[in-house]
Order: C-alpha cells, then structure tokens, then sequence
C-alpha cells in the first residue's frame, strides 16, 4: 500500500516541536517501511534516516491533501487546535489510520473531554471551588504547554480551565484500538518544573499496569477513538486521566524499539483487518528531550514536488 504520514513539525519546520515531531515521524515512516508499504511525507526538507520519500510542503493542510489523495491510506499528526480538521481532509481524501476527526475533536477541547470522562464514571481532575491547588491549562493544547500551578483560584480568561491539582506518578498508557482494544504499553512520564516533559520510560513496569489499561480502555472507548491513543494518566489515590491524545505521541520513540510487532502493520491490521490479541514487550528504552536532538539530524536536500 501506499501510506501518507503527515506530522506537522517536520512539514512546517516548526523549531518548538520539531525534534519530537521528527522522532514520530521517523518511527512510524520506518515501522510502515519495514512492513512493505511505500510511505510518503510532507517535508520542509529531507531528513536523514526516515526510509519514504519526501514530498515538498508550502502549506500543511494543501500538502496532507494533496499527498493523500496519492495513497490508499494516512494519518495526521499535529497540534490539537488543528488536528480535528486535517483529521477530516484524510477522511475525504484517503483511508484514515487515525482517529475519526469527531473523536479528536472531543479529545482536544479538554472541557468536554473531561466532561464526557466524568459522565461515564471515569475519574478526572475537578473544577473544583475550594482545592487548595489548582491547575490552570489551555482548553486546546499539546502536552505541557501553557501549564501552570497556582495555590489560589483565579480566573484565567477565555481559551483557559481550572481544575483541581492532583498528586500521584506520572504515567501514559499507550493503545491501538480498531473492533478490538490491544494494549501496548504504560510508560513513566518525565515531569519537571520549568520544563514540563521531559522524556519518560517505554515501559514502566507499575504494579498498577493492569488497572491503568483498564481506565485507558474505557476512556478511549467512551470518546469513539481509534488508531494509535496515548492517554495522560495521574496515579494518585485514584486514576485520574488528565489528557487524551487522538493520535500517536512522543512515547511511540520508545514502543517502537520494544514491541515484537511493527507500529505500521499494527495500525494497518487496525483499519483493515485483525488486531493480536496481545503483543510482547522485550527490554525498556528511556530518554529526555534533550535526545531527541540527536533524532533530529536533518540534511539540506529539497524534498521532491508533488507527483
């Protein structure tokens, strides 16, 4: 088959998020590489290492439709303010590997995210009046950013929510799910003040493996995802999911290098067949973001037109 795999870091050339962006896409590019599959990518530049041929990118969202249209299948990685509308252009060009574009729309506005969660029993962090700690985060965005911690309630403006602070390890747990569930792996998230992410540990071995695949199961369940699904998870007295990702996430650097299957015939058996009923895992690969520099190792040839 034919794969598009369209990751906005690398086709835009965005420098906040371009190492993670390259470490994913060189994940997923190899994995449907090493699974047979002809892969194309949206790309400033050609980087080295990824197997698929880059395709010159000048506007993101023309590229993912017109590189998708040349292939029988693709996905989309990118910021979640965006995600759920070039989600709908894969839909209407190609087969989509990913998440249906109204599940990643719930996904990313993290008020209704947490609303549907708390509404089919499934634990999340309070808008709370009188917590002592609060959280104060963008209603739409990626990961860590624009987090802060504050002791008194405030008001934080549109775009913003508060919730309740809760304490507990940091934890992700990573899933494909197609008519089935397969788990792959719960990881150790790097959580550092003044940085946020900071890398983590694919897989960490909790004796609350079970319990935190279960709750990842249900919620992604509930919000109509499919594909690769990475969800945040805080491991307090409860498990309390704090994020959902629509799509894959910086831990598949990892999952890649430990799973007995391929991440690209996995997403393909997804949408067109049988997931396993389980995969193996053998050994851990940790890493910080300051690692991902050396993924990011990108030459100066331009990348072909479309054809």
């Amino acid at each position: 088959m034919k794969i598009m795999v369209a990751e906005y870091a690398v086709a835009t050339g965005d420098p906040e998020i371009i190492a993670e962006g390259c470490a994913m896409l060189r994940s997923l590019v190899n994995s449907f590489d090493a699974s047979g599959h002809q892969v194309r990518y949206p790309a400033r530049r050609q980087v080295t290492g990824i197997r698929g041929e880059a395709v010159k990118c000048t506007d993101f969202e023309r590229s993912v439709e017109e590189v998708a249209r040349m292939c029988d299948a693709g996905i989309v990685i990118a910021p979640d303010e965006i995600l759920a509308d070039l989600t709908r252009v894969v839909e209407e060009s190609t087969v989509n590997l990913g998440c249906p574009s109204e599940s990643v729309r719930k996904c990313a506005d993290k008020l209704v995210c947490s609303q549907i969660l708390s509404d089919n029993g499934i634990a999340v962090p309070k808008m709370a009046d009188d917590a002592g700690m609060y959280v104060i985060k963008p209603r739409w965005g990626c990961a860590s950013e624009g987090i802060s911690v504050v002791t008194e309630k405030v008001e934080p403006g549109d775009g913003f929510i508060v919730t309740e602070f809760v304490s507990g390890e940091h934890l992700s747990a990573s899933l494909i799910i197609g008519d089935t569930t397969l788990p792959l792996t719960v990881n150790k998230q790097t959580i550092e003040t003044g940085i946020g992410y900071n890398g983590g540990i694919v897989p960490y071995q909790t004796p609350r493996w079970d319990e935190v695949m279960d709750v990842a199961a249900a919620a992604a369940r509930v919000l109509g995802c499919r594909g690769y699904v990475g969800l945040d998870i805080v491991a307090g007295d409860r498990l309390y999911v704090v994020d959902v990702n629509p799509r894959p996430t910086t831990s598949i650097l990892g999952i890649v290098r430990v799973i007995d299957h391929e991440i690209g015939d996995l997403l393909i058996r997804a949408r067109f067949g049988e997931l396993p009923d389980a995969i193996g895992i053998n050994g851990s690969f940790s890493f910080t973001k300051s690692d991902l520099d050396v993924i990011l190792d990108a030459k100066e040839v331009e990348p072909a037109d479309y054809r």
